[in-house]
């Protein structure tokens, strides 16, 4: 079903600066110069992308209706770059860019359907809520009291708790939290979610497998096999769906009708120096794939360069 998809102007941030923002995730994570704000820990790898024959339903972005090269980084959130990955609690990320110079998307996916926060006062204060007191433990009154009085920012958490994850990334699914609008082959527009769902995966590495850096491991060892792939898929909106609050899911969203725009394969590792370079900017969208309406798509892209800048 078609919508109109109006042009919204800047959300006023408020107190809420990017930069403060950037700061606030780095007085958490601590002052790690070359590392970034959020997902420090990361793998970047290289791949395909081939695209299903359905996709053109969906979307006429020649970023997803088209073969291409495929950049990837998988990491984890936490900034501690020597730290183990054995925390099935920790959220993952996948971003991934697809097409070419002239058709390009970047797409920022995660291991939890909802996003913290959906403004970014809200992130702001929850951010700040958790930066560590002096002697670098956790004020837990402070957050206790600032979730009592957003409790919609527990909604994250309360979906990893429930949805423990594997030991793998390969095993993993990964959700675009965003509202997407998309533009078909014959001109209809509606919003779509991305989910990138593994295929073929096992669940978890047997028990002798798991060491300090099993994310890691794991992942050159599939990758040396040759058996690394996701299904990159469009969940189908319909009218009514909230799309511009982050921290909440859409009716029913687990049932909804989910279309295969392609599927990506994972070739290769690359150095982390090639993922290093640039940011996977949530602003690249080939035509076709539209910017989501939300107050936290909006910040990301400035925020990401942000925190590109102070690593350089």
């Amino acid at each position: 079903m078609a919508v109109s998809i109006p042009e919204l102007p800047p959300p006023p941030f408020a107190t809420a600066t990017i930069a403060a923002i950037v700061d606030a995730l780095k007085a958490i994570a601590g002052e790690h110069l070359k590392a970034r704000a959020s997902f420090a820990k990361g793998r970047c790898v290289r791949g395909t992308y081939v695209p299903s024959d359905r996709a053109e339903e969906i979307t006429r972005s020649r970023s997803f209706t088209r073969p291409s090269r495929v950049l990837a980084r998988f990491s984890v959130d936490s900034n501690d770059l020597n730290g183990t990955d054995t925390d099935h609690l920790a959220l993952r990320g996948f971003g991934f860019r697809l097409g070419d110079t002239h058709h390009r998307s970047d797409i920022l996916a995660q291991s939890a359907p909802v996003h913290f926060a959906k403004t970014l006062d809200q992130m702001l204060a929850f951010l700040k809520a958790r930066i560590p007191r002096p002697d670098g433990s956790p004020d837990l009154e402070q957050i206790k009291a600032f979730s009592a009085a957003n409790p919609e920012t527990l909604h994250q958490v309360s979906y990893i708790a429930a949805h423990p994850l594997p030991r793998n990334f390969a095993g993993t699914t990964y959700w675009g939290v965003h509202s997407f609008p998309a533009t078909n082959s014959t001109g209809e527009t509606r919003f779509i979610k991305f989910k990138v769902a593994p295929v073929g995966a096992e669940i978890a590495p047997t028990k002798s497998d798991v060491t300090a850096n099993v994310l890691d491991d794991d992942l050159e060892r599939r990758v040396t096999s040759g058996d690394v792939r996701f299904s990159v898929l469009a969940l189908l909106g319909r009218p009514g769906d909230p799309t511009t609050d982050v921290t909440i899911r859409w009716p029913d969203e687990d049932n909804r009708e989910e279309i295969r725009l392609g599927t990506i394969v994972i070739t290769g590792i690359e150095p982390d120096e090639t993922c290093d370079v640039s940011v996977f900017d949530p602003a690249n969208l080939a035509e076709g794939i539209a910017r989501p309406p939300d107050e936290i798509f909006a910040a990301r892209s400035a925020a990401y360069a942000l925190s590109l800048a102070k690593r350089r």
